[in-house]
């Protein structure tokens, strides 16, 4: 009896180390899995300021505007009549980006005055969005610990992966056409663009000669203030898009790297380098639209 009795205490207490064995290892699986890090909606925040949160996208847009001025400094620094190097490389691009433009806005006038800023707009976007595609960018950061959970954070990430860095570009770029439009084409008549008060004002002169304009000039009015929703919806539409394919791509690139490392996300990361500077170019070209229509309100 005493020897069977050893026996299955022996047995119990193997079976105790395996359990025990089987429980660290699925407290170092749990611990693997939640050290993982998947794509986000929203940046993670990196620091603290006082009461200004540090993002990992907003870092990426501090270098991408560090990347702009340094090329800036460069370029500028030894400007020769006869340009060589990177100047002419530069005169070469700047000069067939001003051409493109002349294309939209029709007039070299308007081209210079909009130029400056819609150019700095691209390039600002086109090296965030290839930012998110060098190796590191996503994938070096560290661990902390959240709520029990430990949980992989990224140094840096795409700036235009961020839904608040496309919405504040968005805004910027709505609100300055609107500027624009109201310092080419003047305040009043900037503003019954929206408010057609003008056209109310008419019927009483013109009813005797068209009569029509008691119908006509209401439906202006009311065809103002849809001007203004179309100014909401440019917000949306600028903002959403191009963080959408910009967020869409990062998922992407994760995924592929979770199937395979090695290879098989190359051709999807050349696809992106593509899509970045398309993504770039339409932010900019509908910039350029709306200000070249914000700076012939007058024709409304």
């Amino acid at each position: 009896m005493s020897e069977t009795t050893e026996q299955l205490e022996v047995t119990v207490q193997n079976t105790d180390t395996t359990i025990g064995g089987v429980e660290a290892a699925v407290a170092e699986t749990e611990t693997t899995t939640e050290a993982g890090h998947e794509p986000t909606l929203f940046a993670e925040p990196i620091a603290h300021l006082g009461g200004f949160t540090v993002t990992n996208s907003l870092l990426n847009s501090w270098l991408a505007v560090a990347i702009i001025c340094l090329l800036a400094f460069f370029v500028s620094r030894k400007v020769k009549q006869i340009p060589r190097g990177i100047q002419n490389v530069f005169e070469i691009v700047v000069d067939g980006a001003m051409k493109l433009a002349d294309s939209v806005t029709g007039k070299r006038a308007i081209t210079e005055k909009i130029f400056p800023f819609v150019f700095t707009l691209f390039l600002f976007v086109l090296i965030n969005n290839w930012l998110g595609l060098i190796p590191g960018i996503g994938s070096i950061g560290f661990l902390e610990m959240e709520e029990g959970h430990e949980i992989f954070v990224p140094l840096f990430r795409g700036g235009t992966a961020d839904l608040n860095t496309t919405l504040a570009l968005a805004i910027f770029t709505v609100i300055g056409s609107n500027v624009f439009g109201i310092l080419i084409v003047g305040g009043w008549k900037y503003f019954n663009k929206f408010v057609n008060v003008q056209a109310l004002v008419a019927i009483p002169g013109k009813v005797i000669k068209e009569p029509t304009s008691i119908i006509v000039n209401p439906i202006k009015f009311f065809v103002g203030i849809i001007e203004i929703i179309g100014e909401v919806a440019k917000i949306a539409s600028l903002s959403f898009r191009l963080f959408g394919n910009i967020f869409a791509g990062e998922v992407l690139l994760a995924s592929m790297a979770v199937i395979f490392a090695f290879v098989l996300p190359i051709p999807f990361m050349f696809l992106e380098i593509i899509v970045g500077l398309i993504q770039a170019l339409i932010f900019s070209m509908l910039t350029l639209v709306y200000f070249s229509v914000a700076a012939s309100s007058e024709e409304h």
